[in-house]
């Protein structure tokens, strides 16, 4: 029989696996939008969507390389959360 605390450590685990996995791109994404940032100070260039396409390109880039890892935590967790589902169903 499933518990709070069954559930409760699956959630952990899930936001976990979800922050873990999300991180390369954020990392990604933030690096360029301020390096971008720093370049239109520099330049007196104000154009908003200039951003975009290196974020795009970026973030592209960051899943060709880390994408296999990135889904290799997914499916662990999910293995994991299927492999003992016999535990909570009662």
């Amino acid at each position: 029989m499933i518990t709070v605390d069954d559930v409760i450590s699956i959630a952990r685990e899930a936001l976990y696996t979800i922050i873990i996995t999300g991180a390369p791109c954020l990392l990604v994404s933030l690096i360029i939008g301020l390096l971008v940032s720093v370049f239109q100070t520099v330049t007196s260039i104000q154009e908003q969507t200039l951003t975009f396409v290196p974020k795009i390109l970026g973030i592209f880039l960051a899943i060709m390389i880390l994408g296999h890892w990135m889904l290799d935590m997914m499916v662990n967790f999910m293995t994991n959360l299927w492999s003992n589902m016999s535990m909570y169903v009662g």
